[in-house]
Parts: structure tokens; sequence; C-alpha cells
């Protein structure tokens, strides 16, 4: 059986690009004035390496709701799930998310969120032997999410607030 799928990638937003790039000018102008050019571009050109993969990294976090060797499985990040141990997953919208992130936080949950994505889907877990009660996931479509997660098998409900 094949699971109707959905992926997202939690890049980071274009403005964070460009925000770098005027730091890291701002940078090279400065060690070019107190120091040999050489150090100034060696130095600038490390920190634009650096920046870049941060960035990728931070930014290379994947949503999926995917097939997986038992079924159907959702994956935040590096952790996954099987679909079936999940319960009735919500689609958040930027108000809940912070409240959910904050000061109705579970500190046993598992969160992936990123700052820069102010939507959340909430996913209980049903599975006993599992200490999260629920993972928080920062998504640009959670009412996308919710759906795959519904057709590839999480119950439905009608809760979801957006």
């Amino acid at each position: 059986m094949t699971t109707p799928g959905y992926t997202e990638r939690l890049h980071v937003p274009l403005r964070w690009w460009a925000l770098a790039t005027m730091f890291l000018a701002t940078v090279l102008l400065a060690f070019l004035v107190a120091t040999p050019g050489w150090v100034a571009f060696t130095t600038t050109g490390l920190l634009v390496g650096l920046t870049a993969a941060l960035f990728l990294g931070y930014g290379g976090a994947r949503v999926e709701v995917a097939d997986g060797e038992t079924g159907p499985v959702f994956r935040a990040g590096r952790a996954h799930i099987p679909v079936d141990q999940l319960g009735v997953p919500v689609a958040l919208d930027a108000p809940a998310s912070r409240r959910l992130a904050g000061v109705d936080a579970d500190a046993r949950a598992y969160l992936l969120l990123r700052p820069y994505v102010a939507r959340s889907v909430q996913v209980p877990v049903q599975d006993p032997q599992d200490p999260a009660p629920y993972w928080l996931v920062s998504s640009r479509h959670p009412d996308r999410v919710v759906a795959a997660l519904v057709a590839a098998g999480a119950p439905s409900g009608s809760a979801a607030q957006e």
C-alpha cells in the first residue's frame, strides 16, 4: 500500500541570508581596514562557509509523511514514529503554536520548531512506551500535514484550529 505522502523542508528564509550577507560584507570591510588583505579574505571566507553550513543545516529539517518499513511513518527532523501510534493531529495557528510551545508546553514533548515558521501541528502520541505525550512540529502548511497524516491512517477529528 502506498501512502499519500507529504514532504516539507523548513528552509531558512531569504531575509536571514540577506542579513548574513550584509553582516559578512561589514566584517570583510572592517578586516580590510585593520588587517592585511589575505587575513581579511581568509577570515571572511571561513565565516561565509560557516554561515552557509549553519543555515543549510538548520534549514534542512524535514517534515514528512511517507511509507516506512512497517507502514506509514511521520518524520520530523531526525525523529520518526509510525502513524498508527499517533492520535488526532491538530493544525495550529500562530497564537496557538506560541502558547503550546510556551506557557502550555509539556517538557516531555518532542519539539521541532523554527522561529521563522509561525504555525505548527500538534500530534498526540498514543504509544504508552513513548515518554513524549505529543509532537509539536513547525509547518508552513499544517493543514496539509494533518490531511496527509489522516490519509495515512491517523485518526481524524474536528478539533483543528487554523
